[in-house]
């Protein structure tokens, strides 16, 4: 079951209804006093003997869970013809992502999920006697469903291609989404071709079971060896089709240039400027020669193309290893890191000729940042995912306003008991997976995001995205 940030509810064992999933109406629950939400902190409280959290359903716009069979620990959303900007629902998404099988065979999975539904909610949501209930993983489905229709659920197809090793990323380019990179444990960049089966799915609205259960062996359009060791950052330039960087954890960084639609050109000579590992690779979203990576040896470097094999900047970002970075599209100035002792960091680049360029720094994640990414819609929030199984969304523009939480609270005639040191900018915190490695806002749906864990992926629509509702509130 999906769970979110959710006050904790004791069950009473004496009861003979005490089970889960009742209704609000049942006889145990008018037999126990109503008590003021509290917001549980990850981390901070503890579940007493009794006590299990329970997800919100109106914290939620949509949220559905599915999995193809074996983790999958990377994946990306593959841009599509259906809309620049769709809020209406039922909603479909495209995605690639790649298997980390060990005892059978690895592939690449491209999806289709159709049929989303979710509900619109109010700026202020009203109290209702039921929002205690458990909810499965598409229960948040549309109240507006036509009656004796039934509930609507995903329709969801997936086609999968031989994979040589288990996939560490994999990442589709924006400009011609058909075409995706993958980095594999085997040491090999390898560039694919997935139009054939996109283009089934794009035919089909129904679930595709054979192809589910077949591996189809396609050979990779390109191939690359060059690289010593294994590796996990790669990125698509969003300025020039085609162009590509990879580093591996002899960190080496080879830049990639189309040759034509089908062909690359591969710098053997790599970029080196860093001392351990590269973990993350970003191109700059102005700058068509400019890219960032991040490394186990605690800094981020910037790379512009045009200076030769040499790091134009090289800044020291954390006391321990720099996992993941994001360079805002919305706002090229600002970069944002993830490190492993849980902290993360938002930098303005203007600023880096002053020496400190820190802007926001949070400590909030207690375990190694998995996963960061900027909200394309919002130029000031963020999404982060962590190894204490927490996804955080954040608004870096929110601070604590007591007249506003007042008004809010007389409005919902709620009493919420929230930590006076929860940040302000903590919008959103979603719970229910178990190692999550990896997050994607879709571009083309705002308040989207997709994540993915060890067991499985979540599909989630905080419903205080759009409102900017205080973090307090949406969690209980």
């Amino acid at each position: 079951m999906v769970r979110s940030l959710k006050k904790a509810k004791r069950k009473n064992k004496g009861s003979k209804k005490g089970g889960g999933g009742g209704d609000g109406s049942s006889s145990s629950s008018s037999s126990v006093p109503s008590m003021p939400a509290k917001v549980w902190q990850p981390g901070v409280d503890a579940l007493e003997e009794g006590e299990e959290l329970q997800c919100d359903p109106s914290a939620y716009n949509s949220l559905h869970a599915f999995h193809i069979g074996w983790p999958c620990l990377s994946f990306d959303i593959v841009h599509d013809s259906l809309g620049l900007v769709r809020t209406e629902f039922p909603h479909t998404i495209y995605c690639v992502t790649g298997t980390q099988a060990h005892n059978a065979p690895n592939s690449i999975g491209i999806f289709k999920i159709s049929n989303i539904y979710g509900k619109r909610r109010e700026l202020v949501p009203t109290k209702t006697s039921n929002a205690d209930t458990d909810m499965e993983s598409d229960s948040s489905d549309s109240d507006d469903d036509d009656e004796n229709d039934g509930p609507k659920t995903p329709v969801f197809q997936v086609r999968k291609v031989f994979h040589e090793g288990c996939v560490n990323r994999i990442r589709a380019m924006t400009q011609k989404p058909h075409i995706c990179a993958s980095w594999g444990d085997t040491g090999h960049v390898q560039i694919w071709d997935v139009s054939s089966h996109l283009n089934a799915m794009a035919e089909s609205e129904t679930n595709i079971s054979k192809d589910a259960a077949t591996i189809h062996n396609q050979p990779p359009l390109i191939k690359f060896t060059g690289h010593k060791d294994e590796g996990y950052a790669i990125d698509w330039s969003p300025l020039v089709p085609g162009r590509l960087v990879s580093g591996d954890c002899k960190n080496s960084i080879h830049l990639w240039e189309p040759a034509s639609d089908t062909t690359w050109n591969v710098d053997n000579k790599p970029f080196v400027g860093h001392t351990a590992s590269v973990e993350d690779l970003q191109w700059s979203p102005t700058e068509p020669f400019v890219f960032a990576s991040g490394s186990v040896d605690k800094t981020i470097v910037i790379w512009d193309t045009r200076m030769g094999k040499s790091p134009a900047t090289t800044i020291k970002a954390h006391g321990t290893d720099v996992n993941v970075i994001s360079w805002n599209r919305l706002a090229s100035c600002m970069l944002a890191s993830g490190s492993d002792d849980g902290a993360f960091s938002i930098r303005d680049l203007r600023m880096l000729k002053e020496g400190d360029s820190v802007v926001a720094h949070f400590q909030y994640h207690k375990h190694p940042i998995t996963s960061i990414e900027w909200s394309p819609h919002e130029a000031s929030t963020l999404a982060v995912t962590s190894a204490d199984n927490q996804l955080t969304i954040w608004d870096l523009s929110l601070e604590r306003d007591e007249e506003e939480e007042a008004e809010f609270k007389a409005k919902t005639q709620e009493e919420v008991h929230a930590p006076t040191d929860l940040p302000p900018q903590l919008l959103f915190v979603h719970q229910g997976q178990k190692d999550l490695k990896e997050l994607h806002w879709h571009t083309q749906i705002p308040g989207m995001l997709i994540s993915t864990a060890a067991d499985g992926f979540n599909i989630l629509m905080p419903s205080n995205i759009e409102s900017n509702l205080p973090a307090a509130n949406a969690a209980a």
